[in-house]
């Protein structure tokens, strides 16, 4: 990370990770019981995002097809698309499938599982068993 010579970070330093500020408003929204516009996207998420990012990030969000977008008077109210959890499983089924070897892949993933993720992942393959 960039810093200056006092030891505060520089602009480019302090930016999110890619993709960071379209997961935290898809957070937003998944927490939220139903539609929101993007001033109550802007107050959930809070900090020091500006107002028209938020604005952009919806916008970007709704082209890419991730939330659905109905007017709400003079402004918008977004939905996502699909719930956390299919969102999250379709992202672990595109990881398997770029890389080359996709057991491998499982094997480093379940090797990250605490005890309790395990067993369910395990109850989960015997239903279907």
């Amino acid at each position: 990370m960039a810093s200056l010579q006092d030891g505060t970070q520089t602009e480019a330093s302090a930016r999110r990770p890619a993709g960071a500020l379209e997961a935290e408003v898809m957070a937003a929204l998944w927490a939220s019981d139903g539609a929101m516009t993007a001033a109550a996207v802007h107050q959930a998420v809070g900090g020091d995002l500006a107002y028209k990012t938020v604005l952009t990030v919806l916008g970007r969000l709704h082209a890419k097809g991730l939330v659905d977008r109905e007017s709400a008077g003079r402004a918008h109210a977004y939905t996502p698309r699909q719930a956390a959890a299919e969102a999250a499983a379709e992202q672990m089924n595109a990881a398997l499938r770029r890389g080359p070897q996709p057991a491998e892949v499982l094997q480093r993933f379940v090797d990250t599982l605490d005890a309790d993720e395990h067993a369910a992942l395990r109850a989960l393959l015997e239903a279907r068993d």
